[in-house]
């Protein structure tokens, strides 16, 4: 998920309203955050919903639309944005994937957890605040110095190698 102004820092600025209006999310539609980081202008998630529900997309059109209203009206917005009632804050669409297997999906968290370093935020991913690292470090799944050696991989995200 993006801001639509990607030299901003919005998001990690605002982290107390975006952990606020996720919470709000969780309560009402109920799901499980697998692994997640927040960037300065971006973020990416791993959700795990419950059983035969597959309204993630309305759970995201909640989360932005909870951030925004906690924040101060006043960024730039397009006529259409306006029409529509829209802020100016996320771009409008976003990339996803459904985890296929295993393997898939401990390359995605490994992913999502790398994020601050290839961004340069962080030398290693335990470094970066807004990561689910830490719980992942907490429960023995990763070691504190994770990451710390890995070079940024090139190629496709989610690629098998």
């Amino acid at each position: 998920m993006n801001l639509r102004d990607r030299s901003s820092d919005l998001l990690v600025r605002e982290v107390h309203a975006l952990r606020t209006s996720t919470a709000v999310v969780m309560q009402r539609h109920p799901f499980e955050i697998v692994a997640a980081v927040v960037m300065p202008e971006h973020l990416h998630a791993i959700w795990r919903l419950p059983p035969d529900d597959a309204g993630f997309a309305m759970r995201w059109a909640l989360l932005k639309a909870g951030f925004s209203r906690r924040l101060a009206s006043g960024e730039a917005r397009s006529s259409s944005r306006a029409e529509r009632r829209e802020r100016g804050i996320w771009q409008r669409r976003y990339w996803e994937h459904q985890i296929r297997d295993d393997g898939d999906l401990e390359r995605h968290v490994d992913y999502i957890h790398y994020n601050p370093v290839k961004h340069r935020h962080a030398r290693a991913p335990g470094e970066w605040p807004h990561s689910s690292i830490h719980r992942y470090v907490r429960h023995g799944l990763r070691a504190a110095d994770w990451g710390a050696d890995i070079e940024a991989e090139k190629g496709a995200f989610g690629e098998r190698p």
